[in-house]
C-alpha cells in the first residue's frame, strides 16, 4: 500500500504565506505525478498544480505566478509554496499521486487525507 501525509495548512492574513508538504511512503517504485488539488465548500474539487516526469509542472490559472509546486524524488515528497493568498484560495487542499509499486502495479488515484488552507483577516 501507499500512503500520502500532508502537512502545512492553517490560518493566515490576506497577502501572507504557507508552504503545503506531502510525503508518499509504502511501496513505491516510480512516481509518475504528484499533484495538489483543493476543494472550498460547495465546490468541486479542482487541480492547483501537478508536476509530471518528463512533462514539468503545471498550474491554474488562478494561482499562476503565486503558488509554486516542487518534488524532492529521493524523499517521495511534494510542497506547495502559496505566496500572496487571498481570501478565495481557502479551500481544503489535497495531494494526489500517480505512481508505480515496487510490484510493479500502477496505482493511479492515490489521495491524502487533505489539511484545511483559511486566508482571512
Amino acid at each position: 500500500q501507499v500512503r500520502l501525509v500532508e502537512s502545512g495548512g492553517g490560518l493566515v492574513q490576506p497577502g501572507g504565506s504557507l508552504s503545503l508538504s506531502c510525503v508518499a511512503s509504502g511501496s513505491i517504485g516510480s512516481i509518475n505525478t504528484m499533484a495538489w488539488y483543493r476543494q472550498a465548500p460547495g465546490k468541486q474539487r479542482e487541480l492547483v498544480a501537478d508536476y509530471t516526469v518528463g512533462d514539468g509542472k503545471k498550474y491554474a490559472a488562478s494561482v499562476k505566478g503565486r503558488f509554486t509546486i516542487s518534488v524532492d524524488d529521493a524523499k517521495n515528497a511534494a510542497y506547495l509554496q502559496m505566496n500572496s493568498l487571498k481570501p478565495e484560495d481557502t479551500a481544503v487542499y489535497y495531494c494526489h499521486v500517480d505512481l508505480w509499486t515496487r510490484d510493479y502495479i500502477r496505482a493511479a488515484d492515490i489521495w491524502g487525507q487533505g489539511t484545511q488552507v483559511t486566508v482571512s483577516s
